[in-house]
């Protein structure tokens, strides 16, 4: 047994580890003071036209690494969300463009590509948690596998070659900020209220925590897993339609350089990679707060591969203090 100043040590790191897993807003100070100190360095980084910019980057990435908020707090991992907005991107485009799509000149075109994209996307996440939940497969080597096969797919469908002369009807969701706003807005709130008003959301916890009891306490964890999986595939097709419309074209590339942004701005807003603790709120901030670190970087004019490792490294220190916290919380 140790000492009683040790233990007293043991319990105040405890109450501040649990006092910062609760406040994730830390990480808006956080953006403020970045702000702030980079602000009079890059005079365009309050400009009207790189707020534009910013909310532009911001708003898909945020709706993507919702989806991995779900997956996270459920305990699993999702490395295939990148691959499935670029497939979406590229079967969406087909579906509704100009020139050779399938549904070409019909004013159904741009509705109809929008829902082939998210029951896409929620049939790969199904193909995901499926495997993880049911075959009992570890979602790293699944979703690294999936990864692979549907960016394979998607090039191999596209022949590598984008896809353009959207309707202007569905670029409209991606090029007029109020629009992308309002539907990140909606989805982040149905993922919140999802998460911490409904029974679903209490059994996500309860699974990221530790399956065996939930499974005791009659949570049925193989569906919750494979429901986590869906919700992620949605909302990369979700992101996948905002990006589309934003860069007016479906491509194999569209977010094939999102992967450590989205699980860096997820576990810097607070979620954690062992499961049971997130908040849709706190993504947000880590999305804000990763997308301005980025922004900033590049009007300070580094190179993409400075950028890299600053980024790497503010991850990496984020991945750090989340595995101490949860040594603190859970004495493990």
């Amino acid at each position: 047994m140790g000492s009683p100043a040790l233990t007293g040590l043991h319990d105040r790191l405890g109450a501040a580890a649990s006092r910062a897993g609760r406040s994730g807003f830390l990480i808006l100070g956080l953006s403020i003071l970045l702000f702030l100190a980079l602000a009079p360095f890059t005079p365009a980084l309050a400009s009207k036209g790189n707020a534009l910019n910013l909310v532009g980057n911001l708003v898909p990435l945020f709706v993507v690494a919702t989806g991995l908020t779900v997956v996270l707090i459920s305990g699993g991992m999702d490395l295939s969300l990148t691959s499935i907005i670029a497939l979406t991107s590229v079967v969406g485009a087909m579906v509704m463009n100009g020139d050779t799509g399938w549904l070409a000149g019909s004013p159904l075109a741009a509705p109809t590509a929008v829902a082939v994209m998210l029951l896409l996307g929620a049939a790969a996440g199904l193909i995901n948690g499926v495997a993880v939940a049911l075959l009992r497969m570890p979602a790293f080597i699944v979703t690294l596998t999936t990864m692979m096969f549907f960016s394979g797919l998607a090039i191999w469908i596209s022949q590598s070659k984008p896809v353009d002369r959207l309707p202007d009807g569905f670029i409209a969701l991606g090029s007029r900020p109020g629009i992308a706003v309002g539907i990140a807005a909606v989805l982040g709130g149905w993922a919140h209220l999802m998460l911490t008003r409904s029974l679903f959301g209490r059994w996500l916890h309860a699974v990221g925590q530790n399956p065996r009891t939930a499974r005791v306490s009659g949570v049925p964890v193989a569906g919750v897993l494979i429901a986590a999986y869906v919700v992620s595939g949605v909302f990369a097709a979700a992101a996948s339609v905002l990006y589309t419309a934003r860069l007016e074209t479906g491509s194999p590339v569209h977010g094939q350089r999102l992967l450590l942004d989205v699980l860096g701005a997820t576990v810097i807003g607070g979620t954690s990679l062992f499961g049971g603790r997130g908040r849709v709120a706190w993504t947000l901030c880590g999305v804000l707060f990763l997308t301005l670190l980025d922004n900033a970087l590049n009007l300070l004019g580094l190179s993409h591969f400075t950028i890299m490792m600053v980024k790497g490294g503010v991850i990496l220190l984020a991945a750090l203090l989340d595995g101490w916290r949860s040594r603190m919380l859970y004495g493990s």
